[in-house]
């Protein structure tokens, strides 16, 4: 009989366990949709939408795009206590993050995150 990924973990030392499922915690994160970032944080759609000062039918065209702007992006992740960070990875260099995107600077990152975020959600 094939052994089972809970008999298999079972079987491991607790400490190498816990590496395992730390990193497959992780794995998971990178992931996410917005939904699944919003369910993580226990919200509904309708919280959500009241966070973002905007209706629940906008939250749920929101997490259904594949193209949003920045600035929505960035909104719904401060909504949730998040900072966004936009990464450019090269294969032959070191990772990049971007800044002075959408006219903000890390100081307007910091500010944006503690101010209510902007009504207009594109949709």
């Amino acid at each position: 009989m094939a052994a089972t990924l809970n008999d298999m973990m079972e079987r491991l030392p607790a400490e190498r366990r816990q590496k395992v499922e730390v990193r497959a915690e992780e794995l998971v994160a990178k992931e996410l949709t917005l939904r699944d970032l919003r369910k993580a944080h226990d919200l509904t759609q309708e919280g959500m939408a009241e966070l973002l000062d905007i209706g629940q039918d906008s939250v749920s065209r929101l997490e259904k795009r594949s193209d949003l702007l920045l600035s929505t992006l960035r909104s719904y992740v401060s909504a949730m206590g998040g900072t966004l960070d936009l990464v450019a990875r090269f294969p032959d260099r070191p990772s990049v993050v971007l800044s002075g995107l959408a006219g903000l600077t890390e100081d307007d990152r910091s500010t944006k995150a503690k101010s209510k975020p902007r009504k207009r959600i594109d949709s």
